[in-house]
């Protein structure tokens, strides 16, 4: 090949930005916080008055996670030792631990990293968190380094996109990325209940990613870095203070949800959309949405607005693990299948939510129980506080069926190991029913010869739903693996049903800029 050929397509595919290899985090099993726990330690600590503990368990019970969910060391003592140094404790736990896995995973040397960015909204020490890492892991002294703040929960797509913008000038690098937010000193102990939503929700986790624009490092990558879309809409006042950080009224400092939150949100997706939708969507889908975009003109009232069908665009979806309510919404918006979202709800059930991460637990459920196969186009969408919608797209560069250590509890098939998925089939509602008039039914627990009963799922069921009315008859399917035994595990299973059911504050499900499918401050858990 002539030089000057070769020198052409260099500079082509040192361009491009590649995804080697990822890791998320895996928190040691005495970390593991079930929900009787959780409210154990909550009314221990005697922070909260009956109404607050009350309204953290009805929430518990309906946003979606498990009970093998995990909190950090401070929060497992009692009382909780919420202090800087506890804080940082759990954030070396995280870094370290995501980071010296991915250079395992992909061979690298600290020194071999170029650029490093990370990502925590609510906690940032001086030395900051990109330093801790730097000292920790003996990095070069021109390494260039960057700790991004108060971005909340979609700053893992902004991470990335901070890397790519760094590459784009810094030829033959590497990148690292590492994602994450610190529960310690963000763990509420007032009574506002807009501010004891994310008590229930948020949870220890943490995701390191290696990215490159290095020619040479293509052939081992996993992804090729295909697009990045961003929307803010802090201009907006509403915007800008639906997830807001302050001081209580007795002084006790917490993120406020505001009742605006699921509007904003839908209004941003439906703009994150609308920019992303020209860069991935085929040309079929382009023709029908602009014929139905000048009949709606030419005759308004008369066209029902055309939602394109973005399952053409993708093969593989990663949505935000931010609460059982906006992957349920996402869903039903896309017309998504129950393994497409499979692997956020699992997110979900067995990590909580992990903010800027729960992107990449998802995506590593993908390449650990199903398979990315070569030329696979992969979707990550995230919400965050400001108020943001970001998207991040990747293209597989080859055929992918990794295990990761987050996943490794589960097996490929689901036959030996433990695996509890949520089946969620949505049928005609009659509004009139009370929750405790919904039917249930196939409730089982492989393990062997035990099983819970009808009639303990349904006093269990009709116990956490006595207070909801219901708008959604639902059935709830739990398969647990072998695993799951002993009276402990089973009661373990039975409070992870229970924390699937539908009331009254999931409403349709649906995330439009038109629709709130969420009312009032509690309805926030969907879009967290």
């Amino acid at each position: 090949m002539p030089q000057p050929v070769k020198a052409l397509v260099y500079r082509r595919l040192s361009k491009q930005v590649y995804l080697l290899d990822f890791a998320c985090y895996r928190p040691a099993e005495d970390l593991r916080v079930t929900w009787k726990r959780f409210m154990e330690g909550s009314r221990d600590c005697k922070f909260f008055t009956e109404e607050s503990l009350d309204f953290q368990e009805r929430i518990s019970q309906r946003n979606g996670l498990g009970n093998n969910t995990f909190f950090p060391p401070s929060l497992h003592e009692e009382p909780p030792n919420c202090n800087m140094t506890t804080a940082r404790e759990e954030a070396e736990l995280v870094l370290f631990g995501v980071v010296q896995e991915v250079l395992d995973k992909t061979g690298l040397k600290a020194k071999d990293i170029d650029i490093l960015v990370v990502n925590c909204s609510l906690f940032n020490p001086t030395p900051s968190l990109s330093a801790m890492i730097v000292n920790h892991f003996k990095m070069r002294s021109n390494v260039i380094s960057y700790n991004l703040a108060g971005m909340g929960c979609s700053a893992g797509v902004i991470a990335v996109g901070l890397a790519q913008r760094l590459l784009a000038g810094e030829a033959n690098s590497r990148a690292l990325v590492v994602s994450t937010e610190n529960i310690t000193l963000n763990w509420y102990s007032g009574n506002e209940r807009s501010m004891l939503i994310p008590n229930t929700l948020f949870r220890m986790g943490g995701a390191g990613v290696l990215l490159t624009n290095r020619p040479s490092d293509r052939w081992q990558a996993k992804y090729s870095l295909q697009h990045i879309v961003r929307v803010h809409l802090g201009s907006d006042e509403a915007a800008y203070r639906c997830v807001y950080q302050h001081p209580d009224s007795k002084g006790k400092i917490g993120v406020e949800l505001s009742r605006d939150l699921v509007k904003v949100a839908a209004k941003a997706l439906t703009l994150n959309l609308t920019k992303l939708g020209p860069k991935v969507l085929p040309w079929s889908e382009k023709l029908l949405f602009a014929a139905n975009w000048v009949g709606r003109k030419a005759s308004p009232g008369k066209w029902k607005e055309y939602v394109p069908d973005f399952r053409e665009a993708f093969d593989h979806f990663c949505l935000h693990a931010g609460g059982r309510g906006v992957i349920e919404g996402l869903g039903s918006q896309l017309s998504l299948s129950q393994r497409q979202l499979e692997p956020s709800s699992s997110t979900l059930y067995w990590y909580g939510n992990t903010s800027s991460s729960s992107l990449w637990y998802a995506l590593s459920y993908i390449e650990s129980r199903q398979t990315v196969h070569k030329g696979d186009r992969v979707w990550q969408v995230g919400f965050g506080s400001g108020f943001k919608c970001n998207s991040a797209v990747w293209k597989a560069l080859r055929t992918i069926n990794s295990q990761h250590t987050a996943w490794k509890h589960l097996s490929k098939n689901g036959s030996t190991e433990q695996d509890s998925k949520l089946r969620v089939e949505n049928t005609s509602a009659d509004a009139g029913k009370t929750a405790a008039e919904q039917r249930l039914s196939d409730h089982t627990l492989r393990n062997g010869q035990n099983g819970l009963s009808r009639d303990i799922i349904e006093k269990e069921s009709k116990l956490c739903n006595g207070h909801l009315k219901a708008e959604q008859e639902c059935m709830v399917r739990i398969k647990d693996d072998a695993h799951l035994n002993g009276d402990a595990h089973m009661a373990e299973a039975k409070a992870g049903m229970n924390g699937q059911l539908k009331d009254e504050e999931s409403g349709s499900g649906e995330i439009k800029a038109h629709s709130q499918p969420l009312n009032g401050k509690a309805g926030a858990v969907a879009v967290l």
